[in-house]
């Protein structure tokens, strides 16, 4: 894989000002007196910051019967192996777009956001990695996805997709987008939709390194339903008939589907850059967005219409979890006998560079108020302790309290094991319960482990009065659209499979 650019430095938290301001809508100007600090007026006097603005895919306009399609696709378990979960599971629209966990609970769960903790078919670990939030993921200035970026675009080609990914060549051609692309992945992942090897073919394909086999099974499911046959007809011209049908189909609409569903430009922020004023923000608000854009440096990553710079960063973030069996520390495995690394070492195992040792993705801070748990294994339950880690990364990270942590218990666990050549699940004994448990804070107690981490933090403290911590966190509401906190009703009643749509809903219609 190419090596990109090497994009890490020492984030300056001093920064007083900002090139620009990139926001939805028309451009317009917003006067210099907002967006800098004091200092950087005096240097910079009359400078404005120019907002642009933001494109999407398929103009922002996809084709009614592509999004319908995949309005059907997101909320139907039939794309699971076991076709008991489906996309909204974990990014239920009205929960932020997320599930409300730390780390999710996916196959083999039951129960709906903060809840789904009863599992009684048993699961084999948490989701690794926070369920990221939705919100306009359908922009076209995205330029990887996943927290770790292992999925980007491919300018060189190398392999027929245009992508680069975990599934190499064996991604297939006629995505139409980065976004459709994504799509293709979380069928696949035996933890989140596609199950354990023997439970059904998409998992057995998965687990054999069949990627290709596996989207083709779920394409011949979709093609077996009939409404679902002459949705996909109606959707793509060159499908005439069922076997047409292929799950890089299921995946463009998927992709159609979230661009106008989580699209999000009605905030009060929003207004502001289609006005260039802020005055109907509060007071505390506004002096949240003077910080926000000065002297708390908040700016030099989280810039740009999603407030986000696209980049890689190592900030410090505490380890919980099991971690993507990452580093050489086996001190788990000879305590409890689990044969686990749970150590997550984020964009470091895409680039193999050094300088990307424990760096994720800068978040969207878009309707960040409703998208907690926060950091890319939901560490943080409160968004004013992650604002508060940002400002501090060593401190935050020593003095971390992972009794804190929304980490719901697993009624059902089951293990994987052996017997000869044959792989084994079966439910976990409970005496050795205990001893699977201590991988939720094993990276955390540990000092060596927790070593690594800080050593590669990128931030420098910067120092904010409760009043100004207050103050950003006012600013940061300003970033919610009211309209992004309940969409349940993108929840469709019935799916053409006849399975309970995931969320489902109520008698009273809403979303449960």
């Amino acid at each position: 894989m190419p090596q990109p650019e090497n994009s890490k430095s020492r984030i300056n938290s001093n920064h007083e000002s900002i090139a620009a301001v990139i926001g939805f809508g028309r451009a317009v100007v917003i006067p210099a007196v907002f967006v800098l600090s004091s200092v950087a007026v005096a240097q910079s006097d009359q400078r404005a910051a120019q907002i642009a603005e933001i494109k999407f895919i398929y103009d922002g306009t996809p084709p009614e019967a592509l999004v319908e399609l995949g309005r059907t696709l997101f909320f139907d378990p039939i794309l699971s192996g076991n076709r008991n979960i489906s996309c909204g599971t974990c990014h239920h629209p009205a929960l932020g777009s997320g599930d409300g966990l730390a780390l999710g609970i996916g196959e083999g769960g039951t129960g709906v956001g903060p809840e789904r903790r009863r599992t009684q078919d048993g699961v084999i670990e948490r989701v690794p990695r926070n369920a990221q939030p939705l919100w306009n993921i359908g922009a076209t200035e995205y330029v990887s996805m996943f927290h770790d970026g292992r999925l980007e675009p491919d300018p060189r080609e190398t392999f027929p997709s245009g992508f680069w990914s975990p599934a190499r060549e064996d991604l297939p051609p006629g995505l139409d987008s980065l976004l459709a692309a994504q799509a293709m992945f979380p069928v696949t992942s035996p933890t989140e939709m596609a199950g354990q090897k023997g439970e059904n073919a998409v998992a057995t394909a998965v687990a054999e390194d069949r990627l290709g086999d596996a989207w083709d099974i779920l394409a011949k499911r979709l093609a077996s339903n009939q409404d679902y046959a002459a949705q996909f007809a109606s959707a793509f011209t060159e499908i005439e008939a069922p076997g047409d049908i292929s799950f890089v189909h299921a995946a463009n609409a998927l992709a159609a589907f979230q661009t106008v569903a989580f699209r999000s430009d009605e905030s009060p922020f929003d207004l502001a850059l289609q006005t260039g004023d802020i005055s109907h923000m509060s007071e505390t608000a506004q002096e949240g967005f003077r910080l926000f854009y000065g002297k708390a440096g908040c700016v030099t990553c989280h810039s740009g219409p999603l407030l986000t710079d696209h980049e890689f960063h190592a900030i410090g973030m505490p380890q919980i979890g099991p971690g993507k069996g990452h580093g050489s520390d086996s001190g788990y495995w000879r305590a409890s006998g689990f044969m686990d690394r749970l150590e997550d070492e984020g964009r470091y195992r895409v680039t193999f560079d050094p300088e990307d040792m424990f760096a994720f993705r800068t978040p969207s801070l878009r309707n960040v108020a409703l998208t907690g748990p926060w950091g890319h294994d939901g560490a943080f339950d409160k968004l004013e302790d992650v604002v508060r880690h940002h400002l501090d990364p060593l401190m935050s990270l020593a003095a971390y309290d992972l009794d804190t942590t929304h980490l719901p218990a697993l009624d059902q666990v089951i293990e994987r094991t052996g017997q000869g050549s044959q792989l084994i699940f079966r439910p976990l004994n409970p005496a050795r319960r205990g001893a699977f448990d201590l991988r939720d804070g094993w990276v955390q107690t540990s000092k060596e482990l927790t070593a690594r981490i800080s050593d590669e933090v990128e931030i420098t403290p910067v120092a904010l009065t409760d009043t100004e911590v207050n103050q950003i966190l006012a600013f940061l509401d300003t970033l919610t659209d009211p309209s992004a906190v309940d969409r349940g009703y993108l929840i469709p009643d019935v799916v053409p499979s006849g399975l309970m749509p995931q969320p489902s809903r109520d008698r009273k219609g809403d979303a449960q």
